[in-house]
């Protein structure tokens, strides 16, 4: 497992799926300071493509924190707009003990990015990340996709870009029902997730704010062939996993996906909180069980606390 921590990428590993408290951590990747990846560094997920581990990250060169010049184009405030995507390569069998190097930018057209991962599809890779429309836009947080030669390098020209998610539902936006509402309206955090008996094709993605009560979770359906043709994805109309105040789960949302030890089971692994006043540093890592629909849609919980069964052969 890895996560935010703003100042490196540090890698955990642990025989407990539920346990995190006691497991080992190893630092992987530290950027040289100034350099344009040296601050904020956020959001980390470790891949393994092709044999080796890629580790996809976003950061800016000063601490998110643009000088007026900049800022004085944004509509908004918009003090991420130096994040950009970068790239680091493991070369080894196994991700603790592999040899970390950096590889480069991911090139977003000089425009804010954050929260890349990688979406493959009939033996393409993609790059999906969290953008704006224009450099300067500050919101709506919307999804971008470009197509990639390998982990490291997009081929796609900026005209080829596409959006194929934008903010366009009241639970996507923060606070709900508001007139003008572009401001804290994001779509962020995808994650691909593959039904492993349909093999159907899922983005789950989050919605609203990060830091409050809202944050959720919503899903993009590939159903066509090209993932580079917005119309070729089916956006769920209603989140499918979001707060639970009965049981003072709020700001549920940037999920991953992991099996139980035997492979029996599917789990997600989320981050959420207790109080939603505190902001970001307020949330929690938890994990909970889920299953598929009918249709072969995943099936995802109340999140809560339990107490759950522990993960199947754990």
């Amino acid at each position: 497992m890895t996560y935010t921590n703003n100042e490196n990428i540090t890698l955990q590993r642990s025989k407990v799926l539920t346990d995190w408290n006691n497991a080992e951590a190893k630092l992987l990747f530290k950027p040289p300071p100034g350099m344009n990846y040296s601050t904020d560094l956020w959001a980390p997920e470790l891949h393994n493509l092709n044999g080796k581990w890629y580790v996809i990250f976003t950061a800016d060169p000063r601490n998110d924190s643009p000088p007026p010049e900049t800022e004085i184009w944004c509509e908004y405030n918009c003090p991420a707009v130096n994040h950009r995507m970068y790239v680091v390569e493991g070369v080894g069998s196994d991700p603790w003990v592999a040899s970390y190097t950096y590889k480069g930018e991911l090139d977003t057209y000089n425009q804010f990015a954050i929260d890349g991962t990688y979406f493959k599809h009939n033996e393409q890779l993609y790059h999906i990340y969290s953008c704006w429309y224009r450099q300067y836009d500050g919101w709506p947080a919307n999804l971008c996709i470009t197509k990639l030669s390998d982990p490291w390098t997009v081929s796609s020209p900026f005209t080829e870009r596409q959006i194929i998610s934008v903010p366009q539902y009241p639970w996507e936006k923060t606070p709900f029902g508001r007139a003008s509402n572009d401001r804290l309206s994001s779509n962020e955090g995808p994650q691909q997730l593959v039904n492993p008996k349909t093999q159907q094709k899922f983005l789950i993605y989050s919605a609203a704010r990060s830091d409050n009560r809202n944050y959720c979770l919503a899903q993009l359906e590939l159903v066509g062939n090209d993932p580079m043709n917005p119309s070729d994805w089916h956006k769920h109309p209603y989140p499918v996993f979001y707060q639970n105040p009965g049981e003072r789960a709020y700001g549920v949302g940037h999920a991953s996906f992991t099996t139980s030890p035997d492979g029996k089971e599917d789990w997600i692994v989320y981050h959420g909180m207790r109080d939603p006043t505190n902001g970001w540093g307020a949330r929690t890592i938890r994990a909970q069980a889920f299953t598929w629909n009918d249709d072969g849609t995943p099936n995802f919980p109340r999140p809560g606390y339990g107490p759950y069964t522990v993960p199947s052969g754990q």
